[in-house]
């Protein structure tokens, strides 16, 4: 498939440049399993060369057994799959190690990680029936969270999924995502690669001491909507990679402190702003004079796209089955679980990082 790419997202290259452990196995089970969900017809595209700044090569080699119990109407399909295969990535480095990007007050700036992250309490404090789950993804959901149990100094972190997108999110190449782990958005025949400043996890874009898969009610929803009953990939229902994602931050700081994890999911491609640039490309029509001036680069801009609607969003979702799934909302962003009101007081997620985010800018100039 060949990509469109403004002349900004040409200059970016790539994002990030951390590999999670355990990327051959999940993504040999998808390639042997697939989704075989939400393909479309191929759009038709064009394309322009991204050159690398530098490039490192991590070579692994995996042995997998995998059951999976797949219900598509009209029929039940049971599966067992033993590979062997090696598995060579190549990631693009644009930064210091454990790095990435983010966004303050419409300023592109720095986070440093410097630990693991922490998921408190284990996702089974909410879901009591998600054993499996639990040890499956540490204990990390979306769709709850208890403010008390996070670390005293924790401040919120929003972490913006272009979930536009649709199920390229999640990194999977069968799913219309690019090898490297960004998300692709077609529209009116035309494919766009999404750049995030953290590549969907178990993908060489992933960012440092992410959380490789996540559990959440909200994924359930999706995969029952698509006829799923039995989770996918051989994960346990409402399991899934964790999304391809941006950041967004209400203050820097150059000590490091824990951050709570509020997801916010995007549903109109003119908000997405470029990691590099900091700026949004029209892409959709729409009934707004100027359809990026919500885009997402800082907190008030969360804000405003949560009380926005937009006819933009109706036309890019339109076949998006996560947007379907969800009840069509109209909004430009939804927070789920969390209104405006409460927004810098609540979280939507048990998940805390721990990083500085100093005002530096993080790309090469």
């Amino acid at each position: 498939m060949k990509v469109k790419r403004d002349k900004n997202l040409i200059k970016n290259k790539a994002i990030s440049n951390a590999i999670f452990a355990g990327v051959s196995i999940v993504l040999i089970v998808i390639a042997a399993i697939g989704f075989g969900l939400y393909f479309t017809k191929s759009p038709s595209v064009k394309t322009e060369t991204i050159t690398s700044y530098s490039t490192s090569t991590v070579t692994s080699t995996t042995t997998s057994t995998v059951t999976s119990t797949s219900t598509l109407p009209p029929m039940t399909q049971t599966s067992t799959t033993t590979i062997t295969s090696t598995t060579t990535a190549t990631t693009t480095a644009f930064m210091k190690p454990n790095a990435s990007g983010a966004f303050l007050n419409g300023r592109i700036i720095s986070f440093y990680y410097s630990m693991n992250f922490n998921c408190t309490p284990p996702l089974s404090a909410f879901f009591a029936n998600q054993s499996k789950a639990n040890q499956l993804t540490m204990g990390c959901e979306v769709g709850a969270a208890n403010m008390s149990a996070f670390p005293n100094n924790a401040a919120p972190v929003y972490v913006i999924v272009p979930a536009f997108a649709g199920l390229s999110v999640f990194g999977v190449k069968q799913l219309g995502a690019t090898p490297q782990g960004f998300p692709v958005f077609t529209y009116n025949n035309m494919s766009y690669t999404i750049l995030t400043q953290c590549g969907a996890s178990l993908t060489p874009t992933a960012c440092p001491d992410h959380m490789s898969l996540i559990y959440s009610p909200a994924f359930t929803v999706v995969e029952q909507y698509l006829g799923i009953k039995n989770g996918v990939f051989g994960l346990p229902e409402g399991v899934l990679p964790t999304p391809a994602h941006d950041h967004i931050v209400t203050f820097s700081t150059n000590q490091s402190i824990p951050w709570y994890i509020v997801v916010v999911l995007d549903f109109d491609p003119n908000i997405f702003p470029n990691p590099v640039t900091g700026q949004c490309q029209a892409i959709v029509p729409s009934n707004i004079t100027n359809s990026t001036a919500n885009c997402l680069n800082s907190y008030s801009a969360i804000l405003k796209a949560m009380q926005t609607q937009d006819s933009a969003v109706a036309s890019a979702n339109s076949n998006n089955p996560i947007w379907l799934a969800l009840g069509k909302p109209m909004t430009q962003v939804i927070v789920p679980g969390i209104t405006p009101a409460n927004l810098k007081t609540a979280a939507n997620s048990n998940m805390v990082l721990y990083f500085s985010d100093p005002a530096v800018y993080p790309y090469p100039i």
